[in-house]
């Protein structure tokens, strides 16, 4: 069997977004019939709150529409994650500029912000609900899960090529 692509979410403490992308990149991954060649974590660029669960209000946000966070725990990034994940998400550009500074000139081409694969949202950044948004975790909810489906939808065609050539084919 082929390794796995990996994809890894990070934020900054990583007891909301990143969490949240996590759960539902694993979602969509299990629905498409990808979880044998597709897997996720997350992490966050700081660690004071390693080992915490999910933060309440974006666990139940995320119950509210399927998703269940009750089993992540935030961990710290560390060197090694640069190397082993295929692609590094970050939410926002903050994140995106600590993960750069630690990353090798190899690893930098893997680090992308989540919102780079948004299909509807017009936002370059998913921000933290307490900082930016009045707590509005449904909102962040809602852009991850734009960003995540465009993210499924173009691994779905790197991974399967064949299957994409054979849809353009029969739409022409």
């Amino acid at each position: 069997m082929a390794t796995p692509f990996r994809i890894l979410c990070v934020c900054m403490s990583n007891v909301c977004r990143s969490p949240t992308a996590e759960a539902v990149l694993r979602h969509l991954i299990a629905r498409k019939g990808l979880a044998d060649r597709i897997e996720v974590s997350s992490a966050g660029t700081h660690g004071y709150r390693a080992g915490d669960a999910c933060d309440p209000n974006s666990q139940r946000a995320a119950w509210a529409k399927g998703y269940d966070l009750s089993s992540i725990r935030a961990r710290r990034i560390g060197w090694q994650d640069l190397e082993d994940f295929d692609l590094i998400l970050a939410m926002d550009r903050t994140n995106l500029y600590n993960l750069r500074r630690m990353a090798t000139e190899d690893q930098l081409m893997r680090i992308r912000l989540l919102m780079d694969y948004a299909t509807h949202s017009t936002e370059d950044e998913v921000p933290d609900p307490y900082l930016t948004l009045g707590a509005r975790f449904d909102l962040v909810l809602e852009m991850i899960e734009d960003a995540a489906s465009g993210l499924l939808e173009e691994l779905k065609r790197q991974l399967d090529p064949a299957d994409d050539a054979a849809a353009k084919t029969t739409t022409n």
